[in-house]
């Protein structure tokens, strides 16, 4: 049986919204290490193998916003879909204070498998999904742990990302400011990493976009994740509508 490489929600609809979710899932396909990277169960379930809630809120605002969705359907340890194909990070050894046994010893044959395998397959899926829309606008949909081991505690709520192209961000973070969420401007990290999802589907053809971080304490469960796309399609329609991009 053939292993699932990402999922796609409301292909047929017509909104202009690309929605993507790169670490949509904590999954390790049968054929990488007969599906365990050697990590103790906990950490599978840890910010360090998917976006934790993520998935749900990208589901949900894929209805609210009549829009398509891409949800991947590998972990981000087995190969990380936001990253280039080239970059040191796509197949990470070590994470957030957890060695990756299986990605350690992981020859240049199995990350070229991987590649083949998972990330090119969802990055097409992305591609062709796009120039199905009609003057798409990407959004891609992440989360970030509230503290990484010895770093201090997160405030923000929400993380707006962005590279070179802060035409939908700016306005974007002002809404939320507006209705008294704690915003990241470009944190807990910074948006630009050349070659990654946002660079190869928007900035690359000069489409309009995000990428948005939600802590993943606030979506833990469906009731936050669908608060949480309950909050934010009606701002991203606004401020897009607002922008006229």
């Amino acid at each position: 049986m053939t292993e699932t490489v990402y999922h796609i929600f409301n292909q047929a609809k017509t909104g202009r919204w690309v929605l993507t979710c790169d670490h949509a899932s904590n999954r390790v396909p049968n054929w990488v290490n007969g599906g365990d990277l050697g990590l103790p169960a906990e950490d599978m379930q840890r910010h360090i193998a998917f976006d934790i809630g993520a998935a749900g809120v990208t589901r949900h605002l894929s209805e609210l916003l009549n829009s398509p969705a891409i949800l991947s359907d590998f972990s981000r340890i087995v190969i990380d879909p936001n990253r280039g194909h080239d970059d040191p990070t796509l197949m990470r050894k070590i994470y957030d204070g957890s060695i990756i046994p299986a990605n350690r010893d992981a020859t240049v044959q199995d990350l070229q498998r991987r590649k083949d395998e998972l990330y090119f397959p969802y990055h097409a899926a992305i591609a062709e999904t796009a120039t199905k829309v009609e003057n798409p606008v990407i959004c891609a949909i992440h989360s970030f742990t509230p503290q990484l081991q010895n770093q201090p505690k997160r405030p923000w709520e929400i993380g707006i990302l962005y590279a070179k192209d802060a035409r939908l961000a700016t306005p974007l973070m002002d809404a939320c400011r507006a209705v008294g969420w704690c915003v990241g401007d470009n944190e807990p990290y910074n948006g630009d990493l050349p070659g990654d999802a946002i660079d190869q589907h928007a900035l690359q053809h000069g489409r309009p976009n995000i990428l948005i971080e939600l802590r993943n304490d606030l979506i833990a469960d469906d009731a936050g994740q669908r608060l949480w796309a309950e909050r934010l399609a009606p701002i991203l329609t606004e401020t897009l509508a607002a922008t006229g991009l």
